[in-house]
């Protein structure tokens, strides 16, 4: 498995036990991270474009689909975890030789400019094609998407910010909305003809933005008590 040139804060420990323990691993899978809802059918996936595809949390039988698919680089933005589901995970990655990276992103909070930065230097060292998920495909999977876009792509934000739609089930009126918040913003400046590099490093203001914004109560509940999203 090839882990080409990534910072260690991007790769997962290869020196962990990708055998630790299955049936463990296995309910961590199924049933602690909801993995039963998901399955083969429910994978909120999308092709973004030919080189890179979203959705949420694969299981093992998926990743092989990917690998099938030409996928050679499967971007985790959970984060490293230390549970069953990120062991299959990895275990799976290890099995067919796709490089598995962990990258966290958080679906609450407007993106730090480091972290943008970050994750668009990781995007220009990876191995195309890649499939990218968070645990359900909406929120984390939706900004990774639209960073994608606007940072390797050159994209119109209209274009990024589709990508955090309720189509894959993302509620831009609770806390989740500050993603589209940074979309928005990015947009004003676009129509002037500012680049998203120079809007992120020049005008970009995480404080200000986060003040500005009011999420909605019931928006709230729904993501963080129904859907128990992370």
């Amino acid at each position: 498995m090839a882990m080409n040139n990534f910072s260690p804060e991007y790769i997962p420990h290869i020196d962990r036990s990708y055998q630790r323990n299955g049936l463990r691993d296995w309910w961590d899978l199924v049933m602690t991270d909801h993995g039963f809802l998901r399955g083969w059918f429910w994978t909120n996936f999308a092709k973004i474009d030919d080189k890179m595809w979203r959705g949420n949390q694969p299981g093992p039988r998926r990743i092989r689909w990917l690998a099938q698919k030409g996928v050679r680089t499967i971007i985790n933005l959970r984060g490293p975890r230390d549970d069953g589901t990120w062991q299959l995970e990895a275990e799976a990655c290890h099995r067919l030789g796709l490089t598995l990276v962990d990258f966290r992103l958080r679906s609450r909070d407007v993106p730090q400019v480091g972290d943008v930065q970050k994750f668009s230097g990781l995007l220009q060292e990876i191995t195309f094609p890649a499939f990218m998920h968070c645990k359900s495909g909406a929120d984390r999977a939706g900004l990774g998407a639209a960073l994608y876009l606007l940072t390797q792509k050159s994209s119109k934000p209209e274009e990024a910010a589709a990508q955090l739609s309720l189509r894959f089930g993302h509620f831009r009126q609770a806390k989740t909305g500050l993603l589209d918040a940074f979309v928005a913003d990015y947009a004003k400046f676009a129509r002037q003809g500012v680049s998203f590099e120079t809007w992120l490093a020049e005008h970009y203001d995480p404080d200000a933005l986060k003040k500005k914004f009011l999420a909605q109560r019931w928006a709230n509940h729904i993501v963080d008590h129904v859907l128990r999203r992370e």
